[in-house]
């Protein structure tokens, strides 16, 4: 009788337990399917008789009582727009059906859908860059690099910087229904190509060359709209949901041809009486009109990518907690994966994401570019063989140079040419990212007949062109692609995918829930300057203020002048606020998302209600407790001049953080402009007092408009109209001239003009910053001599001599615009380490953690809650058991989500929240976290380091805050060095750190950098959460060799991984595997959270063990 109850009016299961369409057994018999089918057929029938606007618009909706209800798309009811939604809940679930349905419809009539080729021909990338120490933010090379940039203005002296070739003459066509891979070793350059190729290149790296889309060049259209590049970075609003941040993302880029698309169909179909599939044609429609047409399209890929349990969570940062690595991930991809733009160029995609998700993600995107005829490049880190297997073509780069770019079938029959054959154990992808490599590539050598010499890059990419892959793409390019063959919804030649209305309302709403995410700030800033008023209040309180002198109008005056600074000091957390938000409005702004004055518009309006609520504290509270004159005329003029301060001091100092774009110059220059118009103001110095040449300043000064209309008003009133013995004028007006303010009323109006100037005139700069400027960035480009003369060797062959000083200065080009990462044949080169050595200069007691029955849950959400869970506790870990010893490294494995993360935070005592229950014992003994903690160490997934100091620095710092006393100096600097030999970081000694993404260490070299500052505190326990997350497979086993050798000094070594290769799963010794409970009386909680988990362990190689947990 259930399995009846699944029959609805449109006769399809929509294979959902919980759906809202499941009904009772009395409605089952109520209606025969004939009948449904009778009423369907009608209803559609009359469909087709509307006009071809109308009959776009119009759906037939099942409702929740099984009723079918003819739907204008455009204007749902609050219950239609809830069942729309449920009713194509489907399209998530079972995405290759829906594309398939999709893709018969239009073929059905006829349409043929766009598609996009894209062609590169000789293209080359450079970038500007000092060699050595020249590039670091020392105070003699910024003043030196400023000079150097005038003089190099006034053609005085010549460009001290090299030029650095990061792409050279790479030429290849990239075709629609084919799943290109990009491949290459670190420093290969293929961040740069996907940038270049996508039209994001920055305008700080030079390119030339030729890149064709469909036969147009890249100033026909509007390229980064017509793609979509999906960055390695992931910058997100911390406070927004997962939901919102892509929702956003889908209001922002429109629909692009959907509704061109739906009209198209719709006229063909009643034209040849074609009744369309009604599960598509309600999607179709609720995708390309209405209001929900964005929030269709956001469930949709927030299904595919499985970020459907996670929707509603806040995406976090480093000091909110939020979603995982992995899901983040998974969210930049899905921002961009609903743009209607035809071309994908995806950043590593797959980073901090188990192989199973990763698959299953591939697979997903992999189906839309065969059915509908995408195109898509990604770079991938560690590709598990079967996502390898999903790609039709293969792009390997390295040293910037093509080494093979074609049919993925034809790639080992090229390296078996040149004498080199991937091992049967061992990946494709990973002998593709090695086999270039100077010392990786002699293992695969097969010749033995004759003596295996380094083949340099350079002998590589001249042998492809010679290949017949590389002959017959130099063919195709050499035949122009024909411009009349393009679709004309292919490219996109309008600026932005929205009109400036649907834009400025994105931006109000988002930033209507920033501010309620962030209401402590503006309810602390409130109570702040509640107390200050009240403080202000007792201090010039009204019982011992007279208004009998120039010196009593003096105090009254310095009253006024304290109300004002309160005010301008309370718009200084706009610096602050505002920086936090810049690098997802600069990523934002460079993908045409809106334009700059959508986003800066709704920060200053927005915000117009807290100024008043600010004020009304202020004046509400000190005037009449400070008995100024008691006129309400008077009263609400000073509400109005300080409203207005309020106003142009939030505008200022967001004009300052637009401008500086750094939060320390910001800071820095922020309270230098409070200064200068404190002593400039008028009250500090008199205009009289002060100097000519400063008296610029005080006409510019805001502080001073301020001043002067609020004593005017104040000191031109009924409580000021007295004269005293001597004197003729009114009190007010000695008091007025005495400070050097001019006694005219008109002053008011005058000073309340110049602010409200300064209101419009501080947003207009802020929005022309945001328009025109690029990001902050301090740091120049800079690359060691040793790196040059690696990556030329590289290239030409050269035979390499071992450094003599056994390290470089700096080994990566510090710059965002060059590369992702570095080549790390330097470390390769310097790395010395002996991996069998035991002994080091301070010891330590090697300890071993057991762990029986640990249980970990947390209150139960309000949101669960209400659903019906009756349970008070939510139980993330469920009795796991189990034990870590010295000497032997463990993996703790499972699928994203699985609790590893969890169960290490429960062992090292870093939940701050939450019941845990079981025992922990260290070497038998019960564990004591204040002297645990001295003998842990905890590496987080975040690489979170100083950005200004040099590896060594940073390790010396680290050293000295946590290690004893009585060591000394010296042992703690030998120490510090044996450390860095054993991760292999002495190369990078004085190599500064810098920002990811920006300037400084590659991802790879910082993860050996957060293990090296836990290193140097000598612990006996090292937790490890994914060292390997977001490092292509050669990167990895760089860090798993510092691992490796952590271990063999006879550390306890546990590491959370998500997609080992097999040379890396193959370094533990000992496997735990975390997966989620079946148990049945946590199916409720499970299906809601996904979170309820339970270990075993399991010894299964690599990928299978996180197939079977996620089966």
């Amino acid at each position: 009788m259930d399995d009846a109850g699944e029959i609805h009016a449109f006769g399809r299961s929509l294979r959902r337990e919980s759906s809202v369409w499941s009904r009772g057994g009395e409605e089952l018999f109520s209606r025969s399917s004939r009948d449904e089918d009778d009423e369907e057929a009608l209803r559609w029938a009359a469909l087709e008789k509307l006009p071809t606007y109308d009959r776009a618009r119009t759906a037939v909706l099942a409702m929740p009582e099984g009723e079918l209800k003819e739907v204008n798309v455009d204007r749902l009811g609050a219950q239609e727009k809830h069942a729309l939604l449920q009713r194509i809940a489907w399209v998530g679930d079972d995405h290759e059906r829906f594309l398939s349905k999709f893709k018969d419809r239009v073929d059905r009539v006829g349409i043929q859908l766009p598609t996009i080729e894209v062609r590169y021909d000789n293209l080359n990338v450079e970038a500007e860059a000092y060699v050595g120490s020249r590039g670091l933010p020392t105070i003699l090379n910024t003043y030196a690099n400023v000079l150097e940039g005038l003089a190099n203005a006034l053609h005085l002296t010549q460009n001290k910087k090299r030029k650095i070739s990061i792409l050279h003459n790479v030429s290849g066509i990239i075709k629609p229904h084919r799943m290109t891979l990009l491949l290459g070793p670190p420093g290969a350059g293929k961040t740069s190509l996907l940038l270049a190729l996508a039209g994001t290149l920055p305008s700080s790296l030079k390119m030339s060359g030729d890149i064709i889309y469909n036969g147009h060049t890249m100033d026909e259209f509007v390229p980064r709209r017509s793609a979509a590049y999906v960055s390695q970075h992931d910058l997100h609003m911390a406070e927004l949901t997962v939901r919102e941040t892509v929702n956003f993302s889908a209001k922002c880029q429109g629909i692009g041809h959907r509704f061109d698309l739906l009209m198209e169909l719709s006229r063909r179909e009643k034209e040849e009486n074609i009744k369309p599939d009604p599960e598509i044609d309600i999607y179709l429609k609720a995708a390309a009109t209405g209001e929900q047409k964005a929030e269709v399209v956001t469930n949709h890929i927030l299904k595919v990518l499985g970020l459907d349990i996670c929707a509603d969570t806040l995406v976090g940062n480093n000091m909110l907690r939020g979603i995982s690595g992995g899901q983040k991930k998974r969210v930049t991809t899905a921002e961009m994966l609903v743009t209607p733009g035809r071309a994908l160029f995806m950043d590593e995609i797959s980073t901090g994401l188990d192989s199973s998700t990763t698959f299953q993600i591939v697979n997903s995107i992999r189906q839309t570019i065969h059915i509908i005829g995408g195109t898509a490049v990604i770079a991938l880190l560690q590709p598990a063989p079967e996502t390898y297997e999903l790609f039709d073509d293969i792009i390997l780069l390295s040293d910037g140079q093509v080494v093979y770019n074609g049919p993925r079938e034809h790639v080992l029959e090229f390296f078996k040419s040149m004498g080199f054959k991937c091992p049967e154990r061992k990946g494709v992808a990973d002998f593709l990212q090695e086999v270039t490599s100077r010392k990786d590539q002699g293992q695969y050598w097969i010749n033995s007949d004759e003596t295996y010499r380094y083949v340099p890059v350079k002998e590589f990419a001249e042998a492809f062109q010679s290949f017949h892959v590389g002959q017959a793409i130099k063919s195709e390019l050499a035949v122009p692609f024909d411009k009349n063959g393009s679709h004309p919804a292919a490219l996109k030649t309008s600026q932005y995918g929205a009109s400036m209305k649907e834009l400025l309302k994105a931006n109000i709403n988002r930033e209507v829930l920033l501010m309620k995410r962030n209401s402590f700030v503006y309810i602390f800033k409130a109570t702040q300057l509640t107390i200050m008023a009240i403080i202000a209040m007792t201090v010039f309180l009204r019982i011992n203020m007279h208004h009998d002198s120039v010196t009593d109008g003096g105090i009254y005056m310095g009253a006024l002048f304290f109300g004002i600074l309160m005010i301008m000091f309370n718009g200084l957390a706009e610096v602050g606020l505002t920086i936090a938000k810049l690098p997802v409005f600069f990523k934002q702004r460079n993908l045409l998302f809106f334009p700059a004055w959508t986003y800066t518009l709704p920060s200053w309006l927005i915000k117009t209600p807290l100024s008043l609520l600010n004020v009304t504290i202020w004046v509400g509270i000190t005037y009449y407790g400070i008995g100024f004159d008691p006129n309400v005329q008077r009263f609400f003029r000073q509400f109005l001049l300080l409203f207005l301060m309020n106003e142009a001091s939030s505008g200022l100092f967001r004009f300052i953080a637009g401008l500086a774009r750094h939060q320390v110059v910001s800071s820095t220059l922020g309270s230098f402009c409070i200064l200068i118009f404190m002593l400039t103001g008028g009250f500090v110095l008199a205009r009289e007092n002060v100097k000519k040449w400063w008296i610029w300043g005080y006409w510019i000064s805001p502080l001073m408009y301020a001043q002067n209309a609020l004593s005017v008003n104040e000191f031109l009133g009924h409580s000021w109209n007295k004269t005293i013995p001597g004197f003729k004028e009114p009190l007010g007006n000695l008091v007025l001239k005495s400070r050097g303010v001019f006694p005219d009323t008109k002053w008011y109006w005058i000073g309340a003009g110049a602010l409200l100037g300064y209101v419009l005139l501080f947003n207009i700069l802020y929005t022309v910053c945001l328009t025109f400027l690029d990001p902050f960035d301090s740091n120049q480009p800079t690359v060691s001599e040793e790196t040059l003369k690696i990556k030329q060797a590289n290239l030409t062959g050269e035979v390499l001599e071992a450094s003599s000083r056994g390290r470089v200065n700096n080994s990566t080009i510090a710059s965002r615009d060059t590369e992702d990462g570095s080549n790390d044949e330097s470390t390769s080169n310097h790395a010395t380490v002996n991996s069998g050595k035991k002994g080091m200069v301070l010891p330590f007691v090697p300890l071993s953690i057991t762990f029986d029955d640990i249980k970990y849950s947390v209150d139960m959400p309000q949101e669960i809650k209400a659903q019906g869970v009756a349970e008070s506790r939510l139980e993330l870990l469920k009795g796991i058991s189990g034990s870590f010893r010295p000497g032997v490294l463990t993996a703790l494995m499972g699928v994203s989500g699985a609790g590893k993360t969890t169960l290490m935070d429960v062992l090292a005592g870093r939940k701050t929240s939450g019941y845990i229950e079981g025992n922990i014992t260290i070497s038998g003994y019960p564990k004591k976290q204040e002297t645990f903690a001295r003998v842990s160490g905890y590496c987080e997934q975040n690489d979170i380091h100083s950005p200004n100091v040099t590896v060594y620095e940073s390790l010396a710092f680290s050293s000295w805050l946590r290690l004893p006393a009585n060591v000394d100096s010296s042992t703690r600097k030998m120490f510090i060095d044996e450390v860095m030999e054993l991760v292999e970081l002495s190369p990078l000694r004085d190599a500064l750190v810098g920002l990811p993404g920006v300037s400084g260490l590659s991802t790879e070299q910082r993860k050996r950098l957060t293990i090296a500052v836990e290193l140097v505190a000598n612990p006996s326990i090292i937790f490890m959460d994914e060292p390997t997350s977001g490092l292509d497979a050669r990167a990895a086993a760089i860090v798993m060799r510092a691992i490796r050798n952590t271990v063999d000094t006879g550390r306890t070594v546990v590491c959370t991984i998500h997609q080992p290769s097999i040379d890396i799963f193959e370094s533990f010794d000992e496997v735990l595997n975390a997966v989620p409970t079946c148990s049945k009386e946590k199916k409720t909680v499970k299906q809601h959270t996904g979170n309820s988990y339970c270990l075993s362990t399991l010894l299964i190689p690599d990928d299978h063990v996180c197939l079977c947990s996620s089966s």
